[in-house]
Formats: C-alpha cells, structure tokens, sequence
C-alpha cells in the first residue's frame, strides 16, 4: 500500500470515528424538550399541507364542505400516486361508496403499521435516556425508538418497523424503516397502499396556541370540526407531528402532513381500555378478520 493510500484511508476512519461520536453524544437533559403527557387527535387523521406533495384527501364532502367519514373515497388523482396504487385507492373508493364495508387494520384488529398507526387515538410519549416509548389507545400498539443509534445493515421487517430517532434543539426526530407486511397494510384509511421500501421520518415539537391554529384548521376543512384557535390547554403547549413518507414502489415523490395534537388529560383514567378482538363485528356487520395464533403460546 502506498503512503498515499494509506493517509487517505487513515482520514476516512477518522472522519467517520468523529461522525459516529458526534452521532452517539448524548444531550443535555435541561435541553430535552418534555413531551410528556396524553395527546390526542380527530380521526380519520392526517391534515394534508396547504401546498406541495401531501396526504390524500377524502373526495365525498359534507353540506359543509368537510369530509364524510361515513363515505371514504379517497383521491385517486392525487399526483403523489403512481398510477398502480392509484388504482388500487380507487378500488377501496368504490367500495366504500357501494356500501360494501371496506376494511383496513384498524377495523380489522391488526396491527396498523406507520403512518397509519398516526390516526389512533390517545397517543402518548414516555421520553428515556437511551429510548422513547410510544403508546397508542386503539388496542394498545406500542412502538419502540432506539435514542442516538443507527438501522442495522440487515433490518428485521416488524409491524412497526425498525425506529431511532434523536433531539435536534426543541424538535424530536424519528426515522422508520423495516415495516412488515400484512393482510391489510395500508398507508391511510383510503386504502393507500405502502411496500417494504416505505421509509418514514416523523418530526416531534411543542407548540404555542397561535402555531397550532394553521394545523387545527387544516384538520377543521377535512375532518368537520370547529374552526379557529385550538381547544384550551392547561399547559397552554400543543403537540404537532410532521411527518414525510417516502415509498419508492407506491409514489412518485415523498409528501408531507402534519398531526396537530390537544392534550387529551394526564389521568390514567383518561386512559381507556380498548380492545379491537372485543367487539369482532365491524361495519357492515360481517365478522373482522382478528389475527389468530396457529398454535397456542404455551
């Protein structure tokens, strides 16, 4: 090996021995944002963005103008689609228009997957040293975030994927891969549909009542509820989720939405229990199709 070979990969490994320490340098605790607390937001979900690539919106309106969350038909010609998912948006629109029932995880019992998981609710955030644990009502999902670490060259597909994340100032960053599929893996309640390349990075913060109002009136035009400022907070902070989904098989560019939480109380009884597999019967009537084990556990 040369001299000059080997100055030059000296400097690589020690150019990535820095980047690697500066990656896994802890914070300082006092400059952790607190996202504690009980957090909670309308369904169906996602407030699309004013402009740009973003979410799907659902194309059957009320007399009011907001969407009807009886008739899910979302918008097949929406530019971020290629023309296969497309297709298969337009499928899941025309059954719900037809009064078919059209199921999704949710209704189904099974596990959501991101970005769906989003769109249940309460939603809470238990911030640790090494990890961020994220609890979700609906039927009790949990997610597991891996604190200033790096995916593994191989990752393991799981419902939820493989997450880390890390603090950058007031802002909380989450990055997913590694998302298993299932029987009714879907990116939203419109049928969207995701593949094993979806890759999605969610953006944490704290907001004031006045930076909330753009996200509470974005979510009032889709999701009929009351215009203006957000509901009273004690704490007087709102928690927004920006988040970009990225999926190289299902859109042609990445698109951006937002979720714009209210606290939703700090009371373990504010806490519902919420089983799906309780209640099998699901819109239409018909049986959901709750996972069962093909052998027991024990």
């Amino acid at each position: 090996m040369t001299t000059r070979k080997r100055n030059l990969l000296l400097l690589a490994t020690l150019a990535s021995t820095a980047a690697a320490a500066a990656f896994a340098q802890p914070k300082d605790s006092a400059s952790i944002p607190d996202f504690s607390g009980i957090w909670t937001h309308s369904i169906p979900g996602f407030e699309p963005l004013a402009s740009g690539p973003t979410a799907l919106i659902n194309t059957q309106r009320r007399a009011n103008g907001t969407g009807n969350i009886l008739k899910l038909a979302g918008d097949y010609t929406n530019p971020v689609l290629t023309p296969k998912a497309a297709e298969i948006v337009k499928m899941h629109a025309e059954r719900g228009l037809n009064h078919i029932g059209d199921p999704n995880p949710r209704n189904q019992c099974w596990p959501s997957g991101l970005p769906f998981v989003f769109t249940d609710r309460p939603t809470e955030l238990l911030q640790q040293k090494d990890k961020i644990t994220i609890l979700y009502g609906h039927d009790h999902q949990i997610r597991q975030v891996r604190l200033n670490a790096q995916h593994p060259a191989k990752v393991t597909p799981s419902w939820y994927g493989d997450s880390v994340g890390h603090y950058e100032g007031d802002t909380m960053v989450i990055d997913t891969v590694g998302m298993k599929m299932g029987t009714y893996s879907m990116i939203d309640w419109y049928g969207t549909p995701r593949s094993e390349a979806l890759h999605v990075i969610e953006r944490y913060r704290m907001l004031s009542p006045e930076a909330a109002k753009d996200g509470f009136e974005r979510d009032a035009k889709q999701h009929n509820n009351a215009p203006g400022m957000p509901p009273p907070n004690a704490s007087g902070k709102y928690l927004q989720l920006e988040f970009t989904v990225e999926d190289k098989n299902v859109f042609t560019t990445p698109w951006t939405a937002t979720m714009t939480y209210r606290s939703g109380g700090d009371s373990p009884l504010d806490w519902p229990e919420n089983e799906c597999a309780e209640n099998r019967n699901w819109y239409p009537g018909q049986e959901a199709d709750v996972p069962r084990a093909d052998k027991p556990d024990f």
